[in-house]
C-alpha cells in the first residue's frame, strides 16, 4: 500500500505517536536521573558519617593507646569490605588504613590513595571500571590537626544494577511505544472510518442522483454528522440548481423552435420565388435560411437531451440486424456526401437489442462527425465485428485525430477540440447524444485517435 504522507491519518498517528514517544522518553530519562541522585545521595550520607565518625573515635582511643593504634582501632570500628580508609600526615605518610577494598587490587587502592585535591563534599569518581564515591576532611585529635582522613566507598554493584535496571527500563520503553504507536494508528484508522465512508457515498453521486443522495452516518462522531448534514443540505441545493437549468434548457429548446421553424418556412418559400431577387438579396437569404436550419438542430439537439435528462426518452428496444442497419446508414450517407464510404463486415449475421431508427442516428451522427473532420478525399470505413456478447460497429476516419489530453472529455456537452474542430462548425452536441442513445440502448462508446492519423469511434451493443 501506498504511503501518502499529506493523508490525516498518517499525521495524527505521527503526531500523537511523536509525543508519546517525547514524553515517555522525557518520564524516563528524569526517573533515571533522579534514581541515580537518590543512589548516589544515600552513599554521600554514609561517607559523611564516616568522615564524622573517625575524628571522635580516634580522640576517644587517643587517650588509651598511641596515636597510629588509636588511629587504626577507629578505622577497625567501622571497616567494611566495600569501603576503604585512610589517613595521610601533612608530609603525605600514610599513618593508618583499612583493609584491603573486595574485588580490588593493591594499585587502585594506590591510584585513590595517590588523587590530589580530594574535594571536601562527597564526589562521585571512575577508576577503570569501578565507580566510588569518595571525600576527605582534615583530622584533629586533642584539638591539634596531625592530617587528613580519606574515605573511599565502593558502589559499583549499585552502578552496574542501575545500569541494568535502566536498559531493562529503555528496552521496555520502546517496546511500550510500538504497542502504543500500533494501538493510535489502529484508534486513528477507527476514528477516521466516518470519514472514509462519507467520502465513498460521494464518490459514486452523480448528476442524476443528486435529487435522491442523501448521506447518513449512524456510529460517527458529532462532528462528522454535521458535515454529513451540511453535504446533504449542499445536495439538495445542488439538485435544485440542476434542475432549474435543465428546465430551462427544456422550456428555451421548445420555445424557440417554433417560431425558428416559421422563420425557416417563410425564408424558403421566398427563396422558391427568386426570380424576383437580385443576387445580393439571395445570398442573404440562404445565408439566414441555413443559419436558421443550424439553430433548429440545435434546438432539436438540445430537446432530445432535455428529454433524457428528465427519463422521457422513450426507446423501442427490439431485436436488430445489425448488419443491414448498417447497409442502410451507408447508402443513406452515400446520398449525402461525396465521400468514399465502406463497409467492412464479415458474412456472419449479428444481431443486436436496439432502437432501429435511433440507432442509425448514431451511425449517421458518427459518419458526419467522420466528413467534417477529415480531409476530402479520404476514405471512411464502417467495421462490423462481434466481441463475445456484444456487436460492435467501428466508425474510422483519416482525419486531423484528437489530441489525448481531450479524448476523455470528447463526448460532454458543448466540448470542442480546438484547432481544426472548431473550423468545422460544429455545435458540441452531437458525440454527447451519441453517447446518451447508446447507454438508453444498454450500450458503450467509446474513442481511440491518433494525431494526423485519424480517429475510431467505436459503439458496442449487447447482442
Amino acid at each position: 500500500m501506498k504511503l501518502d504522507f499529506n493523508s490525516l491519518r498518517l499525521r495524527l498517528t505521527a503526531g500523537v505517536a511523536a509525543f508519546s514517544i517525547l514524553g515517555l522518553g522525557s518520564l524516563a530519562s528524569w526517573t533515571g536521573w533522579r534514581m541515580q541522585q537518590i543512589l548516589i545521595e544515600n552513599h554521600k550520607k554514609n561517607i559523611e558519617e564516616i568522615a564524622t565518625t573517625i575524628p571522635r573515635d580516634a580522640e576517644l582511643y587517643s587517650k588509651m593507646a598511641s596515636r597510629e593504634q588509636a588511629l587504626s582501632q577507629a578505622i577497625k570500628n567501622i571497616d567494611t569490605n566495600n569501603t576503604f580508609l585512610w589517613v595521610e600526615s601533612a608530609e603525605n605518610q600514610i599513618l593508618a588504613k583499612s583493609n584491603t577494598l573486595m574485588n580490588s587490587s593493591p594499585t587502585q587502592e594506590n591510584q585513590l590513595i595517590a588523587l590530589k585535591n580530594i574535594p571536601i563534599k562527597p564526589k562521585v569518581i571512575q577508576l577503570g571500571n569501578r565507580y566510588f564515591v569518595f571525600c576527605s576532611d582534615s583530622l584533629k585529635i586533642s584539638g591539634k590537626q596531625i592530617g587528613y582522613i580519606s574515605v573511599a566507598q565502593d558502589i559499583t554493584r549499585d552502578q552496574t544494577m542501575f545500569v541494568a535496571m535502566m536498559q531493562g527500563v529503555g528496552a521496555t520503553s520502546i517496546f511500550v511505544i510500538v504497542i502504543m504507536a500500533g494501538a493510535i494508528a489502529f484508534y486513528v484508522k477507527r476514528s477516521l472510518k466516518p470519514l472514509s465512508q462519507l467520502s465513498q457515498m460521494t464518490e459514486v453521486i452523480s448528476a442524476d442522483d443528486l435529487g435522491k443522495a442523501q448521506l447518513y452516518l449512524e456510529k460517527a462522531p458529532t462532528e462528522v454528522k454535521q458535515l454529513a448534514e451540511t453535504c446533504n443540505m449542499m445536495l439538495a441545493r445542488l439538485s435544485d440548481s440542476w434542475e432549474k437549468e435543465r428546465q430551462f434548457v427544456s422550456n428555451v429548446s421548445h420555445e424557440l423552435r417554433t417560431p425558428l421553424t416559421i422563420v425557416h418556412g417563410y425564408l424558403q418559400s421566398v427563396l422558391r420565388r427568386q426570380q424576383n431577387l437580385t443576387e445580393i438579396q439571395k445570398e442573404a437569404l440562404e445565408t439566414a435560411a441555413s443559419e436558421a436550419d443550424n439553430t433548429i438542430g440545435l434546438l432539436q439537439d438540445l430537446l432530445e437531451l432535455a428529454r433524457a435528462d428528465h427519463g422521457n426518452l422513450h426507446l423501442n428496444i427490439e431485436n436488430c440486424i445489425l448488419n443491414d442497419v448498417v447497409t442502410e446508414v451507408v447508402d443513406m450517407a452515400d446520398k449525402c456526401s461525396e465521400r468514399n464510404i465502406k463497409v467492412e463486415a464479415s458474412t456472419e449475421i449479428i444481431e443486436v437489442k436496439a432502437d432501429y431508427t435511433r440507432l442509425k442516428q448514431v451511425l449517421l451522427n458518427l459518419i458526419d462527425n467522420a466528413v467534417k473532420y477529415s480531409e476530402a478525399g479520404t476514405p471512411i470505413t464502417l467495421k462490423v465485428t462481434r466481441k463475445e456478447e456484444e456487436g460492435c460497429v467501428q466508425v474510422c476516419d483519416v482525419g486531423y485525430g484528437i489530441p489525448l489530453q481531450h479524448q476523455s472529455r470528447i463526448f460532454e456537452r458543448f466540448y470542442r477540440v480546438d484547432e481544426a474542430r472548431n473550423r468545422a462548425g460544429g455545435t458540441g452536441l452531437g458525440l454527447s447524444i451519441v453517447k446518451t442513445l447508446v447507454e438508453g440502448m444498454g450500450g458503450k462508446v467509446s474513442v481511440r485517435s491518433k494525431l494526423s492519423e485519424g480517429s475510431v469511434f467505436t459503439v458496442c451493443l449487447p447482442v
